[in-house]
């Protein structure tokens, strides 16, 4: 990567943002092969923000596909501490539950926690954006084709038939302009891009308001009585929220959850809340406080034209769950393949018709689970008349207690355990999918149901060898033939035709077990299927043409 100081610059793809998903989008084209430019408003040497703590394991998933994982698995809290999320009256109070999770040493081949025993190589990863965003960055410096143009704000953006055209301020006053094949916003809930394309926002404006405070303390470690946790939640007459534990010493973020319709931030002292969630006076320094709104917002549309918006300018929602980031790497995810494969010259760009129709259903999904998920914490008499038995002493007051806490695990194990989330999401009206008679699987927060049915998360299996599936996988799709005797060569000569990076992996039948009941299917670059069947398909060049976009030419050739 070179920092430029030029004023003009040209790339294939411009991104605006260099937050999680900026980033992650960045080094997915780039390593297909995509020169990219990022512009990013802050500062190279700005602090990361300290909102996002949780990495899914679908995201882990593609970060693997990276290369980095495992860097991102070793940040963070130390590795023995317990990833767990407890509720209780106050850190020094009454623990009311707890969700077991383990900490980052055993993750792998763990039992009887929350989430163990997924289907996946990469179980999630509980880690403030304060010390993974950097990696990010890091591999955004190192990564050749990719050119970056820190604390420069973009002002206006263009498009005609041939480019898109951003013009900007940079640091030194100076005015600069950007010229790119394809723009895509990832620039957050004010996004310009999303303005600039003439989406807006739809759905629930204001759920609630939550004031955030970043703590530096080692006192409240030491004070503590309640078990270490990852997240511990409290509820007191003063307040409801929660305690993350970012490095597992002296840095904490505390958020103060109002009831639901509640935004009067300055109902919460940050001194007065911070000694009703510990339960003692402490010592310790505010190094923010950071008031924001819970809401459910999906943007109308992700595209016009050339210019297309991921992440929170597509869409914000109430962070139950921990899903709004990696709703967006997803996205950035499944947009960058079909970037690439228009840019690369071997998909039509009726490919990128796919990225609305797929990605928009998927996060109204989502939002919809999280705004529930917002108001089964918030809309409660629990929270906004704290009964005075949760904070008595006596026998009686510990049944009640426990009742409580009985309740409180059933209604947030999904969240903090949502193999749905992760790895339940289908596309069932893509373009570029080619389905048949069979509906992909229900899912909810907590269950997910493996499938081959089309628009289904290629289902993760270990080979033989000891491999993961996705790593013998390779950047483009992925034809599993669970009968070596069937002739694919007609998918194969479509597929090289037209250049489409297509590879065969033959799995044995202990390998493709119970789940890939089909002889053939075909995986797509993101994971997801998209198209399955017991013998080769009788128009192979249809087929191919479909899941290039092809079959779906947009009315305006680009």
């Amino acid at each position: 990567m070179t920092v430029e100081k030029q004023t003009t610059a040209h790339g294939d793809v411009l991104i605006i943002g260099a937050g999680p998903v900026g980033m992650t989008l960045a080094l997915d084209l780039a390593r297909r092969g995509i020169d990219v430019i990022i512009v990013e408003k802050q500062r190279a040497d700005a602090a990361p923000r300290t909102r996002c703590n949780h990495i899914s394991a679908r995201s882990l998933e593609y970060y693997r596909s990276l290369g980095i994982a495992t860097e991102i698995r070793n940040a963070g809290l130390p590795r023995s501490h317990p990833h767990d999320v407890a509720y209780v009256t106050s850190l020094t109070g009454h623990e009311l539950t707890r969700i077991r999770i383990p900490a980052s040493e055993n993750t792998y081949g763990s039992v009887g926690y929350a989430d163990s025993g997924w289907p996946t190589p990469e179980p999630p990863h509980r880690c403030n954006q304060l010390y993974w965003e950097p990696i990010l960055r890091e591999h955004l410096r190192t990564t050749p084709n990719i050119r970056t143009f820190y604390g420069t704000e973009i002002t206006d953006i263009e498009q005609d038939l041939a480019q898109v055209t951003a013009r900007g301020v940079n640091g030194a006053g100076e005015s600069v302009q950007f010229n790119a094949t394809y723009l895509v916003g990832c620039d957050g809930g004010t996004s310009r891009v999303r303005k600039s394309i003439g989406a807006e926002f739809e759905g629930t404006e204001v759920i609630s308001g939550t004031r955030g405070v970043y703590v530096r303390s080692r006192d409240l470690a030491v004070k503590r009585r309640v078990d270490p946790a990852w997240m511990t939640w409290f509820l007191n007459e003063y307040s409801y929220g929660c305690v993350v534990a970012l490095d597992g010493t002296e840095l904490w973020s505390i958020q103060f959850f109002l009831p639901a319709g509640r935004t009067d931030f300055d109902s919460i002292d940050p001194h007065e809340g911070i000694k009703a969630a510990v339960g003692a006076e402490i010592d310790y320094e505010i190094i923010s406080v950071d008031d924001w709104y819970g809401r459910r917002l999906v943007a109308d549309r992700f595209r016009d034209r050339r210019v297309f918006i991921c992440g929170d300018a597509g869409h914000l929602w109430i962070p139950m769950a921990g899903y709004g980031m990696n709703a967006g790497i997803a996205s950035a995810m499944t947009l960058s393949w079909q970037l690439a494969g228009v840019l690369s010259g071997w998909a039509e760009p009726g490919l990128l018709d796919a990225y609305e129709a797929e990605r928009k259903p998927v996060t109204d999904q989502v939002s919809e689970h999280a705004m529930a998920l917002g108001l089964a914490n918030l809309d409660t008499d629990l929270v906004r008349n704290v009964p005075p038995m949760l904070l008595a002493e006596g026998s009686e007051a510990d049944a009640f207690r426990a009742e409580v806490g009985r309740e409180l695990y059933d209604v947030n194990l999904g969240q903090f355990a949502c193999a749905g989330l992760n790895f339940g999401s289908y596309y069932d009206a893509s373009p570029v999918i080619s389905y048949d008679t069979e509906s992909a699987p229900a899912y909810d927060l907590a269950t997910y149901t493996p499938s081959t049915v089309p628009g289904c998360r290629t289902p993760h299996i270990w080979l033989n060898d000891g491999r993961s599936l996705y790593d013998a996988m390779e950047t483009g799709f992925t034809l599993l033939r669970m009968d070596p005797a069937l002739d694919v060569s007609d998918l194969c000569l479509a597929a090289g035709k037209h250049n489409v990076p297509l590879q065969v992996i033959d799995l044995s039948v202990a390998e493709a077990g119970d789940i890939y009941q089909h002889k053939l299917v075909l995986s797509r670059p993101d994971q997801h299927v998209a198209w399955r069947g017991n013998t080769p398909p009788e128009d192979a060049s249809a087929l191919i043409d479909l899941i290039r976009g092809a079959g779906n030419l947009s009315a305006e050739r680009q």
